[in-house]
């Protein structure tokens, strides 16, 4: 499992354009975004107990969290995640879903999971039989990716974070959401072994500072 370093700041939209501009410039764009930018639409898990989120809020040191990701709104790429957290320090798997795994996720049919060729599949699985894990809420945004092969550097502009309030409609195109209330721009940066020091300087921000914000519990005030 390889862990990365990862700073996150809330940020203002003034902020958020001085940014754009200044990456730009250093950084290349994703090759995958579209018009510099994708749509991204979570689907989270949580046990009754609402255990991801109450270790998000604690600040539990070593915690994790399950979700399925969609990007553009395409079904034929279907993402599970899961986002590991040790000590400050983030790691993320990924497996590609079936259409099937995925209904059977979103009916929380643990038992067709077992039977995945995917061990992350199988282990969201196990989770929800051991853990009670169950799909809690759909996350919307739109990202702006940037990128540097030095340090293996990625540095996102997250905004319109939009929930939808207790829904669990992944597949669902036509599925409201709503701007989450309040919810601010997010700038990250993640990084492996070492932090460039031109993109460490033009992602510096006058009066913010690293922030434990999460999407997930901002838009579960909703749902």
């Amino acid at each position: 499992m390889n862990f990365r370093h990862e700073w996150k700041h809330e940020i203002e939209y003034g902020d958020l354009l001085a940014l754009r501009t200044r990456l730009s410039a250093l950084m290349v764009r994703d090759p995958h975004a579209v018009n510099g930018r994708y749509q991204i639409r979570s689907l989270y898990f949580d046990n009754l107990a609402d255990k991801a989120l109450r270790e998000k809020i604690d600040g539990v040191n070593c915690r994790e969290k399950f979700r399925i990701r969609l990007y553009n709104g395409n079904l034929t790429y279907i993402l599970l995640e899961k986002k590991s957290k040790i000590q400050g320090l983030c790691s993320k798997e990924q497996a590609v879903m079936t259409m099937e795994e995925t209904r059977a996720a979103l009916a929380g049919d643990a038992a067709l999971l077992s039977h995945s060729r995917s061990p992350l599949v199988r282990e969201l699985g196990r989770k929800m039989c051991n853990q009670g894990l169950r799909p809690r809420t759909i996350v919307d945004y739109t990202r702006e990716p940037f990128i540097c092969e030095a340090g293996n550097v990625r540095v996102t502009l997250d905004y319109d974070i939009r929930t939808g309030m207790g829904s669990t409609e992944l597949l669902n195109p036509d599925c409201i959401t709503v701007p989450a209330r309040d919810a601010p721009a997010i700038l990250e940066v993640k990084w492996d072994n070492f932090l460039p020091s031109l993109i460490r300087d033009a992602v510096q921000v006058p009066r913010t500072h690293t922030s434990a914000f999460s999407k997930y519990a901002a838009c579960r005030v909703y749902g």
